[in-house]
């Protein structure tokens, strides 16, 4: 399995999706396999959760200076 293929399309949908990304910050495990569509092992999981949240939480700061940016146009 490829993780970063994985973390890419997790993250594009949760982006996309306000209610999923909710689901995702209660219980992310089983909004990840929902979306993989594979029960998988925790280890697994568990990296893709990590993976998943470091590139919301990059693409948002992105957002937010991106905003600021604009500001001083």
């Amino acid at each position: 399995m490829d993780i970063k293929a994985k973390i890419e399309q997790v993250v594009t949908k949760l982006m996309s999706d306000k209610n999923l990304l909710s689901k995702f910050n209660t219980n992310p495990a089983a909004v990840i396999e929902e979306l993989v569509g594979v029960d998988l092992p925790d280890e697994l999981v568990n990296q893709l959760i990590d993976g998943i949240r470091a590139k919301i939480t990059a693409e948002q700061v992105g957002s937010v200076l991106g905003g600021i940016g604009k500001l001083f146009k």
